[in-house]
């Protein structure tokens, strides 16, 4: 069985890798074009970052001499959020929210007129509470 995987803002990958319960087998080989990982002695590594895989749960994350690799154990580690669908065999990763991407709790600043056509700026109304309330047809 083939897999599609989507990491993070990578483009979508065909993979030949395997799917077992909650795991995702990936070939080594083509781990590096799927997620931008790659295994090292050092463990599963991206550009200069490292993470050393666990004593003792390395048959968690490398199996068949190290073949492939278990893209699904590294996510549960890093605490990346990880998405699947069975019946199409997509698998989505995430960014953890402990790498600090772009989430935040402050909506960026927009202007949209009023009903009398004065244009209302949200930064104008820092400090205060602002209740917003949008719609969409889709």
């Amino acid at each position: 069985m083939s897999a599609t995987i989507l990491y993070q803002a990578r483009a979508p990958h065909a993979s030949a890798a395997v799917a077992e319960g909650n795991d995702l087998w990936v070939l080594t080989s083509e781990l590096p074009a799927a997620s931008g990982w790659e295994v090292r002695p050092e463990g599963a590594c991206r550009g200069e970052v490292c993470v050393p895989i666990p004593r003792g749960r390395q048959a968690e994350f490398l199996r068949d001499g190290p073949a492939r690799f278990n893209l699904a154990a590294l996510a549960r580690l890093l605490g990346q959020p990880v998405i699947r669908e069975d019946a199409h065999g997509v698998w989505s990763f995430g960014e953890s929210a402990a790498a600090g991407g772009s989430v935040s709790l402050q909506a960026p600043d927009f202007a949209l007129p009023d009903l009398d056509g004065r244009v209302h700026r949200l930064s104008d109304y820092r400090g205060r509470k602002v209740f917003l309330v949008f719609w969409a047809s889709w």
